[in-house]
């Protein structure tokens, strides 16, 4: 089995593949103070809970945007899987042509996320993954990265909002009833939700215009993904595991 994670600035994403089938799929809190043997303890744990054995993986890919959790990742995968992991970095495989000004500018994640995009979905197609950031990635149908857009996520812009605002409060994030609220709270709720599906609404369609193409394929991912895709027409495939699919992908074109 294939081990894949996804290191993000909020959470850890893990994924268990057997060849293109889903094993299991856990996701853990990333703390910068956690030690390798607290990370290996909870992915032993979460391993026997399941009826797996650790022993049972023949390989780890990683894609990382927290670089000071790495070292720590690194060891425990040593420790506990007997393993040394790949971190996607210049110089692996991908089979995606990047036409970024620098290559190396582009984030691991991005780059896992175009690979599943255009292999699972086929191209052109726009992904966007709506995490910490909300990131937008543009491929073509030979298989190139074009490039894309970065933004805050919707998580973002609330304690943005709260946090420069001293009478508003904090508000949960859900689709208000109206656009037209009667409340502070949703007020709030309805200028994050219905500004955000807005804002991601334009940014596609420009996109899709930039390209030409609008029949253009976009997949959503990430954390927000299932509260804002079903407001978002512009989305025709919601997979919360294309970071996780891709970076398979990617270990199986370096093996």
């Amino acid at each position: 089995m294939i081990l894949t994670m996804d290191i993000g600035n909020t959470n850890i994403k893990a994924a268990l593949f057997e060849g293109e089938e889903l094993v299991r799929y856990w996701r853990l809190n990333t703390d910068t103070a956690r030690t390798s043997d607290e990370y290996g303890i909870t992915l032993a744990n979460l391993f026997a809970h399941c009826g797996l054995r650790m022993d049972q993986v023949r390989g780890i890919m990683i894609s990382s945007v927290v670089p000071t959790v790495n070292f720590t990742i690194e060891h425990m995968c040593r420790n506990y899987f007997g393993l040394d992991p790949r971190f996607l970095a210049p110089g692996i495989k991908t089979a995606i042509h990047i036409k970024y000004d620098n290559p190396r500018e582009l984030g691991s994640d991005r780059i896992a996320n175009a690979v599943a995009a255009h292999g699972c979905y086929g191209g052109p197609c726009i992904f966007i993954d709506f995490g910490t950031a909300t990131t937008y990635g543009v491929v073509s149908a030979e298989g190139e990265f074009l490039g894309g857009a970065i933004g805050p996520g919707i998580k973002m812009s609330a304690e943005g909002l709260v946090d420069s605002a001293a009478k508003l409060p904090r508000v949960e994030l859900i689709k208000p009833g109206a656009v037209i609220a009667r409340t502070t709270v949703t007020n709030m709720q309805s200028g994050l939700f219905f500004g955000f599906v807005g804002s991601v609404d334009y940014i596609v369609r420009r996109m899709k215009e930039e390209m030409g193409d609008p029949a253009t394929k976009v997949i959503a991912t990430g954390g927000m993904a299932r509260l804002l895709a079903p407001e978002l027409r512009v989305i025709d495939h919601v997979d919360g595991l294309l970071t996780l699919k891709g970076l398979r992908l990617i270990y199986e074109r370096n093996h």
